[in-house]
């Protein structure tokens, strides 16, 4: 259904040293520097047919989170889960909501972890128990 997700940063290094590391435990690789034409900053991430870039804000303003915004990534197993998890909080992420675990919910049971990257967007690993 998606072709991209791309959200903002006030640091693209910071940025650039956090999503490496979590994105390398789902085997994206590092991040393909870009400059846009209007001059700004950008990282592209492509993996398994999809994209997720950071992008310094077009228009010169903060970037900000996302209010009520979550991007899910996800997991082949548990682990995973909980490697990206521990990887996030490692390199400058912040744990949110409850430990990686099990969860019940409408959509069957998930595993799941929350984190903040370090400008603050809500992260989400999830493993769908088959």
């Amino acid at each position: 259904m998606l072709n991209h997700v791309m959200i903002g940063s006030n640091d693209i290094e910071r940025s650039k040293r956090f999503y490496d590391a979590v994105l390398g435990v789902l085997g994206a690789g590092e991040g393909f520097r870009n400059v846009a034409d209007t001059g700004h900053k950008r990282l592209f991430y492509r993996h398994d047919g999809s994209s997720f870039g950071i992008s310094e804000p077009i228009n010169g303003e903060q970037a900000t989170p996302a209010n009520g915004g979550t991007i899910g990534f996800k997991c082949k197993s548990p682990e995973q889960v909980k490697e990206f998890h521990d990887v996030a909080v490692a390199n400058g992420g912040t744990s949110i909501e409850d430990p990686p675990g099990l969860r019940e919910g409408s959509l069957g049971p998930l595993h799941l972890a929350y984190v903040r990257d370090p400008d603050g967007n809500k992260l989400c690993a999830a493993y769908r128990v088959k």
